[in-house]
């Protein structure tokens, strides 16, 4: 208990002094390893380090990074929204609507949550208050459409629970695509009741032909979840290798297709991919070692002995766990979140019976939830920079939509088979 309390102290203290998060993972490592574990050879701390990053599993995060990039910087983006727009635009709150689906659209290619917000908010934004949307609800609606990117496969925050956990990645997609559709009626729900207390008119219905032309346009766009999610589930592919065909499609349709990328942007976007993904494997670098010591002073064995000792079952368990995550989303990234958190929780969830999956969903929701809440909610200030926009204003229109995440994280959290039966019936 004294070595976790050390981690926990210098941690914060590091945290609360404003140090970058990869020494906020790090430097408690080292520390309990200078202190309590001083014989313990420094070549393990090196093999601890660059082992927790050797995966395979991994290598489908600076793919989906990098496909995520061409996307959001060429035309697929933009044709996905078209097309949800010409299907849902013409009823009432249709811009609503075409918001949550296109951002669900991106994230079934993307797998990024502020690469959505980034791709989507100056297209939606000016369409969405020319047909009368409060600017706070449009400015919530599009923070939070785009966490169903989290949740609607590929993920990138499933494909580092997975790593983390052992837990099947295809499975984790599976129980993230009926959790992300939950989440985004959620949204449409609250997008209808604001059509109507705002007496927003319908749009004008778009013919048969209009909505078949939008379908040929986006065909190559449409291509690409097609490729990812069913050569994932068809078994075709791993997710690594479906993320690294994604790259290599959206490069073929941006650059000679649809012709909007040249060879000197794409040198640039794949520049930005790679500082994205050198930032994400620091992080999972030093997460991998602070993991480590964390099972050395057996964490997850003290707080199952206290489970036991107040005769706390998995109801309690699972409050504890949402109290948690809701407090450090609301402070540091979710990847960091996810590296501090799961290691000593995921072990007892496990003892306690609760199924991975169904706890993986638990987990990215409450990470969906951090990065929409202040103070330190990334998608709010990417959303800030994305539309010029201060950041309080956006904060404004988050609130209810966080009140709406409470809420479905509710359900999911206590109505295990919302996670659990799309991974039973297409796995068994």
């Amino acid at each position: 208990m004294i070595l976790f309390a050390v981690i926990a102290i210098v941690a914060v203290l590091l945290l609360v002094a404003g140090f970058e998060m990869f020494l906020v993972l790090g430097v408690p490592a080292l520390m309990v390893k200078g202190f309590f574990y001083g014989a313990l050879p420094d070549t393990v701390i090196v093999q601890k380090v660059l082992g927790g990053i050797n995966h395979s599993t991994l290598l489908a995060i600076p793919f989906f990074i990098l496909a995520a990039e061409l996307m959001g910087e060429g035309q697929i983006a933009r044709r996905l929204m078209n097309l949800v727009k010409a299907l849902v635009g013409h009823m009432r709150g249709g811009m609503g609507y075409t918001t949550i689906g296109g951002a669900m659209a991106f994230g079934s290619v993307s797998g990024s949550a502020p690469a959505t917000v980034a791709a989507t908010a100056k297209l939606i934004y000016p369409e969405m208050r020319a047909a009368g949307f409060r600017d706070k609800f449009i400015l919530g609606l599009i923070v939070s459409s785009a966490e169903t990117a989290l949740l609607i496969p590929p993920s990138i925050t499933f494909i580092i629970y997975g790593w983390m956990t052992g837990t099947s990645v295809a499975s984790l997609f599976a129980g993230g695509l009926a959790v992300g559709v939950v989440l985004g009626l959620a949204f449409a729900v609250m997008t209808a009741i604001e059509a109507r207390r705002q007496g927003i008119e319908r749009g004008a219905r778009t013919s048969w032909g209009e909505k078949l032309m939008a379908v040929r346009q986006a065909g190559w766009a449409l291509g690409l979840p097609v490729i990812i999610l069913g050569g994932i589930y068809s078994g075709y592919f791993t997710p690594t290798e479906a993320a690294a065909v994604g790259v290599v499609y959206a490069a073929v349709v941006e650059i000679l297709v649809y012709r909007d990328l040249s060879i000197r942007q794409l040198f640039a976007i794949t520049e930005r991919a790679a500082v994205s993904t050198a930032v994400i494997f620091i992080l999972l670098a030093m997460g991998g070692l602070l993991g480590y010591f964390i099972t050395l002073a057996q964490v997850p064995t003290i707080i199952s002995g206290f489970l036991a000792a107040i005769d706390a079952g998995p109801i309690t368990f699972l409050i504890v766990v949402n109290i948690c995550f809701l407090i450090a989303g609301m402070f540091i990234d979710p990847n960091s979140a996810l590296l501090i958190l799961v290691p000593p929780l995921f072990p007892v969830a496990v003892a306690l019976g609760i199924d991975p999956i169904h706890f993986g969903m638990i987990v990215t929701l409450n990470i969906c939830i951090g990065m929409i809440t202040p103070p330190f909610g990334l998608d709010l200030f990417v959303a800030s920079s994305t539309l010029q926009k201060p950041v309080m204003t956006i904060v404004a229109g988050v609130w209810p939509f966080v009140i709406t995440n409470l809420v479905v994280l509710g359900i999911v959290t206590y109505v295990p088979d919302i996670s659990t039966f799309l991974p039973r019936l297409v796995f068994g």
